[in-house]
């Protein structure tokens, strides 16, 4: 399974969108260089409040690029980066991939470790946003579309037009969580 990296994203500060770059550093157990979210503990501040020393299991926050087309048939314009995340993709549905998965982005590795959960920013973004991404699978749990996040196995630089390929886990695999 293979695809490709369509936009890299880095934002300093806490902010919900995050400006496109012409490339970004991931540095290995902490996440991406110059991100809010680099950090061996959480640096989410909604979870930084519940427990500030709980391990970042959200370094890098990735996107799939078709999700921007399902919004668009639905009437929302979004682009890369203006749902927070660093790595925006193509080729590959990452909300389907299994807890474990290592993603090679160029000559770093992203290993995902849940789903991103829902917060009420992407609707103060696009009012109705949080439903048109939140699908039902066939057992009627929620399927979240908002992306993956991960944990950097090993460092170093990605762009746009760099590779990205899947490792899978070994068996038993385990469906993402949100995180």
């Amino acid at each position: 399974m293979t695809g490709r990296i369509v936009a890299v994203s880095r934002a300093a500060g806490n902010v919900f969108a995050k400006p496109v770059c012409d490339a970004i550093t991931l540095v290995e157990g902490l996440g991406v260089e110059g991100d809010a979210h680099n950090g061996v503990t959480v640096q989410h501040l909604y979870l930084k409040k519940k427990d500030a020393s709980a391990p970042n299991l959200r370094q890098v926050h990735l996107i799939q690029s078709e999700l921007f087309d399902f919004l668009s048939d639905k009437g929302f314009d979004v682009g890369p980066g203006e749902l927070g995340e660093n790595v925006t993709t193509a080729g590959v549905e990452l909300t389907d991939l299994p807890a474990g998965t290592r993603l090679h982005l160029g000559d770093a590795c992203v290993e995902l470790t849940g789903l991103r959960n829902p917060c009420k920013q992407i609707d103060g973004f696009k009012r109705g946003l949080t439903k048109a991404v939140t699908a039902r699978n066939a057992d009627g749990r929620a399927h979240l579309k908002f992306g993956v996040m991960g944990i950097v196995v090993a460092g170093g630089t990605i762009k746009p037009g760099d590779t990205l390929s899947v490792e899978l886990p070994t068996a038993p695999v385990s469906i993402l969580q949100p995180v």
